[in-house]
C-alpha cells in the first residue's frame, strides 16, 4: 500500500479539478465569480473558531463564508456610489473577514497551518477530505439538475428572470452555499487563496465557443481534471518537487492565453 500512497490524493485532486471548474462556470455565466474570491477568503474565521470549539473546520468554514457574502451583499446594496462602491465594500469584506480570522487563531490559542489552508497540501489528504468534496459535487450537480433551466434564464437576463416570477434571491442565496461548500472541499488541495483560479480559468476555456450551458459545464470539469490531476503528478516527480496546489495554480494562469486566443478566433469568425 505505501507504494500507492499518491492514489487518495491524486483522486482528490481529480474530483476538486472537476468540481471547482463547475461551480466556476455558474458563477461566471451569472456574473458572480467574484463571489469565489469573497468566500475563499471569508472561511478562516469560521475555521478557526471551529477548531476552538473542536467541531468540524469544514461546517466552520462554510458557515462562515456564507456570512461573508452575504454581509458583502447587503452592504453593497446600501452603498450608493456606484460599481466603484461596491468593489471597495466587497474586497473591505474580504479583507476584514482575512484579518480577523487571523488575529483569532492567537487569541484562541489554536494550531493551524496557515501555509497548509491558504494555498493547499494534497499530499496530506485523507479520506474525510475526499468525502467532504465528493459531497460537495453532488449537492453542485443536484442544484444544477434541479434549477438549471432557471439559472440560464436568470444568466442570460436577469431582469426578466425577476419579472418572470424567478426567486432570484433563492436561486442566488443556494449558489453563494454551493460555492462555499466548494471552495471549502478545494482547500486541501490548492487551499482558500488558489481555488480562484481553478475555479476561473477552465471555465474562460470552456464557455469560449460553447453552444450551451450544459456543453460548458462539461467542458470546463473535463479540463479542470486535467490541469489538476496532471499537476499534481507533475509536481510529485522527483525532478520537479514541487508543492500541488501552487503548481496548478499556475497551470490554471497558463490556460489564460488559450480562452485569449478561443475569443480571438471566434470574434473573427464573426
Amino acid at each position: 500500500m505505501e507504494t500507492l500512497w499518491w492514489l487518495l490524493p491524486l483522486v482528490l485532486a481529480l474530483v476538486i479539478g472537476g468540481l471547482c471548474p463547475l461551480a466556476g462556470t455558474l458563477l461566471l455565466v451569472q456574473r458572480r465569480l467574484f463571489l469565489a474570491n469573497l468566500v475563499s477568503h471569508a472561511v478562516l474565521p469560521g475555521l478557526a473558531l471551529a477548531l476552538a470549539l473542536r467541531l468540524d473546520p469544514g461546517l466552520g468554514g462554510v458557515i462562515s463564508g456564507l456570512a461573508g457574502a452575504l454581509l458583502a451583499e447587503r452592504l453593497s446594496r446600501g452603498d450608493r456610489s456606484g460599481e466603484g462602491g461596491d468593489e471597495a465594500v466587497l474586497n473591505t469584506v474580504l479583507a476584514g473577514f482575512l484579518g480577523l480570522g487571523v488575529l483569532l487563531i492567537p487569541l484562541l490559542h489554536i494550531r493551524v497551518d496557515l501555509e497548509a489552508v491558504l494555498f493547499g497540501d494534497l499530499l496530506a489528504a485523507a479520506p474525510a477530505d475526499l468525502l467532504r468534496s465528493l459531497l460537495a459535487l453532488v449537492a453542485v450537480l443536484l442544484l444544477l439538475a434541479w434549477r438549471y433551466h432557471h439559472y440560464v434564464y436568470l444568466g442570460v437576463d436577469p431582469l426578466g428572470a425577476a419579472s418572470a416570477g424567478l426567486p432570484v434571491q433563492r436561486l442566488r442565496l443556494l449558489l453563494t452555499l454551493v460555492t462555499a461548500f466548494t471552495v471549502v472541499s478545494a482547500m486541501t488541495a490548492v487551499g482558500v487563496v488558489l481555488v480562484i483560479a481553478l475555479m476561473g480559468a477552465p471555465a474562460l476555456v470552456a464557455l469560449a465557443g460553447a453552444s450551451s450551458l450544459r456543453q460548458a459545464l462539461g467542458r470546463s470539469a473535463l479540463v479542470g481534471m486535467g490541469i489538476s490531476g496532471g499537476g499534481f503528478l507533475l509536481a510529485i516527480q522527483p525532478a520537479v518537487n514541487l508543492p500541488p496546489g501552487p503548481l496548478i495554480g499556475v497551470l490554471c494562469m497558463g490556460l489564460l492565453p488559450l480562452a485569449s486566443l478561443q475569443h480571438r478566433r471566434l470574434s473573427a469568425g464573426g
